[in-house]
């Protein structure tokens, strides 16, 4: 066989998997599940088949695909389907899977404009239109990666080496042994995400001040300690349980801004900016220095997608910075010099198909859209009795049916009925179920459905 007729074989056996995967997917989509949301307990038992192939005894192309179809399929969790309320988890939509399954197809690495002149093209329009859709300051440069967490320490670090330069401190040549003190402030409501970030930015617990937070979990701003000297501050768009975020304004105008860093870890919160209608909650937001969210939460783009702004792009610049000889230094927007990784997927891609058909006011729309129907839980489930822990501000329902035992015990029996699914937590001290409204496909006639086996379980626990 020539190398032309191996090559022909090659492409021809690659469009038939590709093809075989898009009907899977199709299927996928088309199937119903009659309702279900999580995979049945038969669906799951069939997993460890998986475990079974060795690579001592490879399986073909073919049948590999087929056994993710077949047995892969019937076991995820349904996150699209307007029912899935756990984990703050977005539902792709329809642009970002169509325009994942190409960016994939094309298989590109942004880390430079070199590897991929188009990825690099689209990761800057997409990355402008992030700043301006969340009304953060223009001068802001925008950074993808591969989820909230990074995007912390990303923001974090950059923060730290900034405040270190205005003391003197090169931490590039002299690290962070014998480094000035830095002073570091957080919410006791801070995401867990945030005291890891920290931990890697060299900064233990015990060198953290933890300031007190009021009963729907917002920053006490009276509560803040005095600043007198280099501070790190970081602050939060949406409380992972109770959607609330701290009062952002108050707290920075009172900052000496010459010696503060701000950072805001607003993994799905600070999309609450891009509404008009629930601006207020994240009131002065833009007054930080910079921000981390996700793409793959409320903006319902696929995973992964971390993305951090930063006020200061020559900070961010040179705290990320990396050089190779292979490597030609020039002006353009190099993505692996704005963030932690070389190598990289095209994250902007599905991002910039989301804002390119959505548009600012689509962008707007779809997030209300789903406040509306966290409003719409919360006023059915308080009707029937149920304690609200939290006013509903955004997408976030925090509610408890008594005791603890209760609470979780009617958390399971809504898991196992699967016509939704919700997660449990613990918020101050007491059990509760968290309802996050993420997926902008969910339809009142969700939002009724979830109510109606909420109520059941609450029922069934009663007896």
């Amino acid at each position: 066989m020539s190398g032309s007729e191996g090559s022909k074989d090659q492409q021809a056996a690659k469009l038939d998997l590709l093809h075989a995967a898009v009907a899977a997917s199709v299927r996928y989509i088309e199937a119903d599940r009659n309702g279900v949301v999580s995979p049945t307990p038969e669906a799951l038992a069939q997993l460890g088949a998986f475990s079974q192939v060795s690579v001592d005894s490879p399986i073909s192309p073919e049948a590999a695909l087929e056994m993710l179809e077949t047995i892969g399929s019937p076991a995820t969790m349904r996150q699209n389907s307007g029912r899935y309320f756990g984990f703050v988890n977005g539902g792709v939509t329809p642009v970002a899977l169509a325009a994942s399954v190409l960016s994939g197809t094309w298989d590109q690495n942004a880390a430079l404009p070199a590897m991929s002149p188009a990825a690099a093209a689209i990761d800057g329009a997409a990355a402008e239109m992030i700043v301006d859709v969340l009304g953060l300051p223009a001068e802001s440069t925008a950074s993808f990666c591969g989820g909230a967490t990074l995007a912390n320490i990303t923001g974090i670090v950059t923060g730290r080496d900034h405040l270190y330069a205005q003391a003197g401190w090169d931490i590039h040549t002299k690290g962070l042994a014998g480094a000035p003190p830095l002073q570091v402030i957080v919410s006791e409501e801070a995401h867990v995400s945030v005291t890891k970030t920290l931990r890697i930015a060299g900064f233990g617990s015990d060198t953290i001040t933890y300031v007190p937070a009021d009963s729907s979990g917002r920053m006490d701003a009276d509560a803040m300690p005095d600043v007198d000297g280099p501070a790190l501050l970081i602050l939060q768009a949406g409380n992972v349980n109770t959607g609330h975020s701290d009062p952002f304004r108050t707290i920075i105008e009172r900052l000496d801004r010459s010696n503060t860093w701000v950072h805001v870890d607003g993994a799905f919160g600070l999309w609450a900016n891009a509404v008009p209608e629930r601006r207020h909650h994240v009131e002065g937001v833009e007054l930080a220095d910079s921000w981390a969210t996700d793409g793959h939460k409320w903006l319902n783009a696929p995973y992964d997608c971390g993305v951090v702004v930063c006020r200061h792009p020559e900070a961010l610049k040179h705290s990320m910075l990396m050089s190779a000889a292979y490597v030609e230094a020039n002006d353009e927007r190099t993505a692996m010099s704005l963030g932690l990784q070389m190598s990289q997927a095209a994250r902007a891609v599905p991002v910039w198909a989301i804002l390119a058909s959505e548009g600012r006011a689509g962008i707007a729309a779809s997030i209300e859209s789903s406040c509306v129907a966290a409003e719409r839980f919360g006023e059915q489930l308080t009707a029937a009795g149920v304690e609200l822990l939290a006013p509903v501000v955004i997408n976030q329902v925090l509610v408890a049916f008594g005791s603890d035992e209760a609470t979780d015990a009617i958390v399971r029996a809504v898991q196992e009925s699967a016509v939704c699914w919700v997660g449990g937590t613990t918020f101050q001290g007491r059990r509760a179920m968290r309802i996050s409204v993420s997926d902008m496909s969910t339809t009142h006639d969700d939002v009724d459905a979830a109510v109606a086996s909420i109520l059941e379980a609450m029922a069934q626990v009663s007896c």
